[in-house]
């Protein structure tokens, strides 16, 4: 831009009035460009789990949309371990610029700081910043065919009788799914042979198909084709209230158990993210998943639409979930650090 002293006779005094009052001025469209350049090149989601869980899906099915809001690509990218938490970790050590995202779930954010304590080396809490919830997954108590149970009480009287002699498989241990056995076995006084599976739940799943394993909770996303085949029986649901998918599945509290618990994701961001991506990614997630084709799409993974009104009432909501699976963790003296 130039500035030209358009009067000779003006002083010096108000041609540099006039220059500062432009360059003012200027500074406005300025900020406002620099604000909404955001985002300028495709975005990662990072998923901390392999490809076909849970996580997985909803990522894939998400992606797109937030792309088509965002207009840019958001690329899915599966980066599995720990249960979750050498994704979490990537994340966390990324640049907080709005272009690494996380998507993560009950385990990674809300179990696993009590599970692994100081070989943790990040705090979600601290070290990401949260975004908004996107969904949430049902999970589901099965058993092998070849055991001789159809509900959630022929199943506790069944492994109360044989104490010690009835495996379970869980997607490793500290797991969601090895906490909600966890909580099955203490509410029912039981004696179970825990089977932890590094991999997730993909190979868990496998072996129960296989009758290596007898008992699993695991979510419907990683069990649906199992479930509806007769590979694996249904036996209850962890959810308040029974599925159209399964309507003639209970759920656990319907037995008597006080259980309710599904599989949360969310999107976060490494802490330090600017507040506008922060701010325009979660109005992205609020105004592209409560569509009737999202519902649908989610339904074929047995997946709710769950979102948060603000990013500050995602982050109670993660410190409520922590201390709430905390004390399960506590209570059934689960460490690996």
């Amino acid at each position: 831009m130039l500035f030209r002293n358009c009067h000779p006779g003006a002083s010096h005094a108000s041609f540099a009035a006039t220059v500062v009052a432009a360059l003012v001025a200027a500074a406005v469209p300025l900020a406002a460009s620099a604000q909404t350049a955001w985002p300028a090149k495709p975005i990662r989601l990072i998923v901390p789990f392999g490809a076909g869980g849970a996580s997985d899906f909803v990522a894939r099915v998400i992606g797109p949309r937030l792309s088509d809001q965002l207009g840019q690509p958001v690329v899915v990218e599966n980066r599995a371990g720990a249960n979750g938490n050498v994704g979490m970790e990537f994340v966390a050590r990324s640049t907080p610029d709005g272009y690494t995202l996380f998507l993560g779930n009950i385990g990674a954010v809300a179990i696993n700081p009590h599970v692994y304590g100081a070989s943790l080396k990040i705090d979600p809490v601290k070290d990401l910043a949260p975004v908004g919830l996107v969904s949430e997954t049902t999970t589901m108590l099965l058993v092998h065919p070849s055991l001789p149970v159809r509900s959630a009480k022929e199943l506790v009287a069944f492994i109360r009788a044989r104490p010690g002699q009835v495996n379970y498989a869980s997607a490793g241990s500290g797991s969601l799914s090895h906490l909600q056995m966890e909580l099955l076995a203490s509410q029912n006084g039981l004696k179970m042979v825990h089977i932890p599976y590094k991999g997730g739940a993909g190979q868990a799943v496998t072996d129960v198909v296989a009758g290596h394993v007898t008992v699993t909770i695991q979510t419907l996303t990683s069990v649906m084709t199992f479930a509806q085949s007769g590979k694996l029986r249904p036996i209850a649901l962890t959810t308040a209230r029974r599925l159209e998918l399964f309507p003639k599945v209970p759920t656990l509290r319907e037995e008597g158990m006080d259980i309710v618990s599904t599989s949360w994701q969310g999107i976060l961001v490494p802490a330090g993210t600017p507040a506008e991506p922060i701010r325009r990614l979660h109005a992205a997630i609020n105004q592209s998943l409560p569509t009737p084709e999202v519902r649908e799409r989610f339904a074929t993974g047995a997946t709710d639409v769950l979102l948060s009104a603000s990013p500050q009432e995602f982050g109670d909501f993660i410190r409520a979930e922590s201390a709430r699976w905390g004390k399960v963790v506590r209570e059934a003296g689960i460490r690996l650090d």
